[in-house]
């Protein structure tokens, strides 16, 4: 048994940050049946190459154990069967800018007098409420709003992206917390609420330390390429054949430090003996650690800080991380079999749970591809759905039934 069975949700949303939320309820098995337009459903379907069975790999990242249905809500009977499936979800998730979906007929008022008990998530650039409200917005454009592309790069550098779409993915993590504990509430109260969720609110949460520097100094933090702002060493190191992070937090780990480095003398001395020093003189003190960590090998220096305790990690590449067999070992790669379009591995479940654990189980799905099974669910005839299709109620990827 997963903790969500029993809990059928009716996704609208597509891209990312909705399709994060909405993929962490299905792996904990609630029923999501993901509810895309036609002519060729969630856009970000098309975003490639890479493809896998004519499918993006970006969009096999987030949609695995959901069910697809092809609706087209500018017909009668789409929005007829759309409400038919609300009226039996517990929970919504919709990433439509702030209006779209009331301008259909199905914004949280209407939902609510319809189904009191479902759970209406919206996630939008800026939220609904707000002089930003009504404006568009992508992750590369929250990221840069909310301050954390100012912080990210080195000071001699333009402002930079962060690797991955962070503030899509943290939006659909909240997303994800505030379904939960929507439904927690719904069990004293027996009745649904609105989650609010917007990119820019969560993006600037996760600046946490940062911002309370601003907060309560009025200073603004900056660049500082992988150094930390607080902490001296705790950053990135060259070595021989790559790099190396290494974290040292307190003043144990300096003295082990600088003696496993073989500079005890360099624990005394009194431009470095206490952190807000290390910190002062910390041009100095790295042009004397980093030579000596550049003519040592990735592994002679996590060999070294692995003897005296000192958290150290190398600078992975993608495809080093994800063959790993710590990542392994935790079930953090997984494989699936498509029918149509064969194996595909795909990421894990972060959060392990020990008596009800989620499971990754049912492919990404290609548009439309559950119409039929849906449909019946509703009650519909095979010859209405055949119907629906000719009539363009429903749609579907090439070739389908």
């Amino acid at each position: 048994m997963r903790p969500l069975e029993g809990v059928f949700v009716v996704d609208l949303s597509r891209i990312l940050s909705g399709p994060v939320c909405t993929m962490m309820l299905a792996d904990m098995g609630a029923e999501v049946v993901k509810v895309e337009p036609p002519p060729s459903g969630d856009d970000s379907r098309l975003w490639g190459p890479p493809f896998v069975g004519g499918i993006s790999t970006y969009f096999h990242s987030v949609n695995r154990n959901k069910k697809s249905i092809g609706l087209n809500l500018k017909t009668d009977a789409g929005r007829r069967i759309l409400w038919e499936l609300i009226s039996r979800a517990d929970v919504l998730v919709e990433n439509f800018r702030p209006g779209v979906l009331e301008n259909l007929g199905f914004g949280y008022d209407a939902v609510s007098r319809r189904n009191a008990r479902l759970v209406y998530c919206s996630i939008s650039g800026y939220g609904q409420t707000g002089p930003y409200r009504s404006k568009p917005g992508y992750d590369v454009v929250a990221q840069g709003e909310s301050g954390l592309m100012d912080l990210t790069g080195y000071p001699d550098g333009a402002p930079a992206k962060v690797g991955t779409s962070i503030a899509d993915i943290v939006a659909g993590m909240y997303a994800f917390q505030g379904i939960l504990l929507a439904l927690l509430a719904r069990q004293r109260t027996n009745r649904g609420q609105w989650v609010d969720i917007s990119l820019l609110d969560s993006i600037v949460s996760a600046l946490t330390y940062q911002a309370m520097i601003y907060l309560m100094t009025a200073r603004n933090p900056r660049r500082m390429g992988a150094r930390h702002p607080s902490i001296v060493p705790y950053e990135t190191f060259k070595a021989s054949d790559g790099y190396v992070n290494i974290g040292v937090t307190n003043q144990k780990q300096w003295m082990n430090f600088c003696g496993v480095l073989g500079f005890p003398e360099l624990a005394a001395d009194p431009r470095f003996e206490t952190m807000d020093r290390r910190l002062e003189h910390y041009d100095a003190l790295r042009q004397i650690i980093a030579p000596r960590l550049a003519a040592m090998s990735r592994s002679e220096v996590l060999s070294k800080m692995s003897e005296v305790g000192i958290p150290a990690g190398p600078i992975n590449s993608v495809a080093e991380i994800l063959e790993d067999p710590q990542i392994h070992a935790r079930g953090m790669i997984q494989e699936l079999t498509h029918p149509d379009y064969g194996p595909i591995r795909l990421l894990g479940i972060p959060v392990k749970l020990s008596d009800t654990p989620g499971v990754v189980e049912g492919p990404p799905p290609y548009f439309g591809e559950h119409n039929a099974a849906i449909l019946s669910m509703l009650g519909y005839s095979k010859e209405d759905a055949s119907r629906f299709l000719r009539d363009g109620v429903v749609a579907c990827a090439p070739g389908c039934q």
